[in-house]
């Protein structure tokens, strides 16, 4: 029970250590682009499931193809005279909407139809719920000059506690025209933020320019809703959450400043009517059955060939007009999404980790504790949708990348544990019946076991092999002048210099005092003696350290043999032929190959 604890406490900490290399500046965008991923097919389920309604309020009217065509056939050009935009609003305004808006921008008129403009700015004087839009760039100075915007258009952001956020900032304006701008402060930004992969998930709250926020048309369109008359305050809390409507309303922002969208399905969801036939009303020409009472009407392109198209994670093809209300519902009905905090995340994949390791090292079947780990896994993913859905009174985006890795990190280790670790032992043991203690080579005992493997083989396959048997030169007047902790430490220097110059599948062994041998697969004579001439001219050549931060040279002799009629087919055989040519190689001067 206590290894068990033991290695559950381990466990845990190689998992906390996996946590935090998941959020290395390397790993956290791939994790994030993963996470992205998951939000977007919980939204499509959430979505398609029908928990979250749209607010049956907001009404498009849509530019959609058979607008745009219609509106090229009757006008000849796009876009539309702004009189004629005058028009349908006097239409819609005569039943009483809520508020309209105009995810479109009044830009200098290309053919400056002055009187054309002035009677949408007369709209625009004459209605206080009309709302349109204006963006922000970072165009050059020498292309646009900058413009000063006035102050009734800013939000007034209190951060109290200087809570940082990424807001959008941009250096530029492309504005609008002055009239409109002087005639009414119901003027938003329709600026967006895409996250990296592309996908709009989110829409800013806030746009900063020139040291000063403006809100989205969005929020003003929202608010004006929500019949909250300080529409154009905020007070940014110590948590990050942004109060409005005296404190009793709050957002909850994503690090740049903006709230995540709840998307309440694909691109066709919001009712749409085509704009063609508010013109046709509006002129008389034919009858609107459509009751535009108390309702929120925007006005926007969603025709795929006038490029106001988004990618977002309910649909790869979502008008930009589309985008807008949603943002507006969000705020209406309070559904835009929170991110879980991240300590929270932490714990959740932590307790991940902790089921996991528990299923694993107490069920002794490794299906049956599997199976367990799966099913803990598919009740947390269920949890993170069922809490994304608002079945539980909040909207919340829990990870799932991140912890569901942690634990997936934790089973692989708690296996090792269970399995591989039990090995440990054994592996001790056995290392410490075929190992030297002194120059951890393979002892003479394992070397009498390769030698008999390999003469096996050489036999059933005809394949050649050679022995190489070392002896360091005057050895024992090398421990009588430098004492025997200095005589330890070269056969420990010499045993690992041949160990770092042999191939992988060469043995070298210990085979008794100062002598080592090496046990050399498919190798023939003449490579046999070429490679001890290699391993004895690097010995020769290093430079050995001796207790006592004394250092000397040692030299080695060596005698070869080869399996084969010539040396022997048998281990007794072939070692007393490599010993003979050790022997020769001592007595004719030491330092050399034989």
């Amino acid at each position: 029970m206590f290894k068990k604890i033991l290695y559950s406490v381990w466990i845990l900490v190689l998992a906390i250590f996996f946590f935090w290399s998941l959020y290395n500046e390397s790993l956290q965008t791939f994790v994030q682009s993963m996470e992205n991923s998951t939000f977007d097919i919980r939204q499509k389920l959430i979505s398609n499931a029908g928990v979250r309604k749209h607010n049956k309020d907001i009404v498009i009217v849509a530019i959609d193809d058979a607008s745009y065509e219609y509106i090229l056939n009757q006008y000849g050009e796009w876009p539309l005279p702004r009189d004629i935009y005058a028009k349908v609003i006097n239409y819609i305004e005569a039943q009483s909407p809520k508020s309209i808006a105009l995810d479109l921008m009044f830009v200098k008129s290309m053919k400056s139809n002055k009187n054309a403009d002035e009677k949408l700015i007369e709209t625009f004087k004459k209605y206080n719920n009309l709302y349109t839009a204006m963006n922000m760039d970072n165009q050059p100075q020498s292309l646009r000059t900058a413009p000063i915007l006035p102050t009734k258009l800013m939000a007034e952001v209190t951060d109290i506690y200087d809570k940082t956020y990424n807001y959008l900032e941009y250096t530029n304006c492309r504005n609008i025209l002055d009239g409109i701008i002087n005639a009414t402060s119901n003027i938003g930004m329709i600026n967006v933020s895409r996250s990296d992969d592309g996908v709009l998930r989110e829409m800013p709250l806030f746009i900063r320019y020139k040291e000063n926020f403006y809100p989205q048309l969005g929020l003003l369109v929202g608010t004006d809703y929500l019949n909250i008359k300080n529409k154009r305050n905020y007070v940014v809390q110590w948590d990050g959450t942004v109060l409005y409507d005296s404190g009793k309303r709050r957002f909850y922002p994503d690090s740049d400043g903006g709230i995540i969208i709840n998307w309440y399905g694909p691109a066709g969801t919001f009712e749409n009517i085509p704009m063609y036939k508010i013109l046709r009303a509006a002129q008389g020409k034919e009858k609107l059955d459509y009751d535009f009472n108390n309702k929120i009407v925007y006005f926007g392109a969603t025709a795929a060939s006038l490029f106001d198209i988004k990618t977002v994670p309910v649909d790869k093809v979502y008008p930009g007009v589309e985008v807008q209300t949603t943002y507006v519902n969000n705020i209406i009905d309070g559904s835009s999404i929170k991110k879980c905090p991240e300590f929270l995340n932490i714990i959740f994949g932590m307790l991940l980790a902790i089921i996991t390791v528990w299923f694993i090292l107490n069920i002794e079947s490794m299906l049956v504790a599997s199976g367990c780990v799966l099913t803990a896994y598919a009740v947390y993913i269920i949890f993170t949708y069922e809490m994304m859905s608002g079945r539980f009174g909040t909207y919340l985006w829990i990870q799932i990348v991140a912890p569901v890795a942690l634990a997936l990190f934790a089973y692989i280790v708690a296996v090792v544990v269970k399995y591989i670790i039990k090995s440990r032992d054994f592996d001790y043991q056995y290392k410490l019946a075929t190992t030297d203690g002194l120059t951890e080579l393979y002892n003479h005992r394992y070397f009498q076991e390769q030698m008999q493997m390999a003469c096996a083989n050489a036999e059933r396959y005809d394949m050649p092999f050679s022995l190489i048997i070392f002896d360091i030169d005057f050895f024992k007047k090398f421990n009588d002048n430098y004492g025997h902790q200095s005589g330890d430490a070269v056969l420990r220097q010499v045993a690992l210099t041949l160990k770092k110059n042999v191939r992988a599948s060469d043995i070298v062994c210990r085979y008794g005092g100062e002598e080592m041998s090496v046990i050399l697969p498919n190798t023939k004579e003449t490579e046999a003696v070429n490679i001890a001439e290699k391993l004895r001219e690097v010995i020769a050549a290093k430079t050995f350290h001796l207790t006592g931060n004394r250092e000397s040279n040692v030299s080695v002799s060596a005698g070869v043999a080869t399996y084969g009629e010539k040396d022997g087919i048998n281990p007794q055989d072939l070692i007393s032929s490599a010993d003979k040519r050790l022997y020769n190689a001592k007595e004719n001067g030491r330092n050399r190959v034989n």
